[in-house]
């Protein structure tokens, strides 16, 4: 580390020196700082991409277990009704939740009105 500026200057440095070697630390601060801030980024999005690939996954296996009860679903009710009539009856009810869950997340997505003064 370089030694501290004097506080008293002896004719040794000149005060546009110390000024010269003032801006020349305040630089080199400034890079080290944005190298710490570029590795702490760096290991933050790392973080991040290894947390988003486990939910794409987690995501998939989800949608593959939906997709294996509603086939159970079909294969259950089509011993009551018949194959045909058993898809006729599971998809619209599928449907018709997943539609209801729509309408749910776009009224989320309006702004709240402003009560009136």
């Amino acid at each position: 580390m370089a030694d501290p500026i004097p506080l008293a200057l002896d004719g040794e440095e000149s005060l546009t020196a110390v000024v010269g070697r003032l801006a020349g630390e305040t630089r080199a601060l400034a890079t080290a700082e944005i190298a710490v801030y570029k590795a702490k980024f760096g290991e933050t999005a790392t973080a991040y991409k290894s947390a988003a690939m486990f939910f794409a996954i987690a995501g998939v296996l989800a949608l593959a277990a939906l997709i294996a009860l509603l086939v159970g679903a079909i294969l259950t009710l089509a011993t009551l009704v018949g194959p045909g009539w058993a898809t006729a009856i599971v998809v619209p009810v599928v449907l018709a939740i997943a539609g209801a869950l729509a309408m749910v997340g776009k009224s989320k997505l309006k702004p709240e009105s402003k009560p009136a003064t």
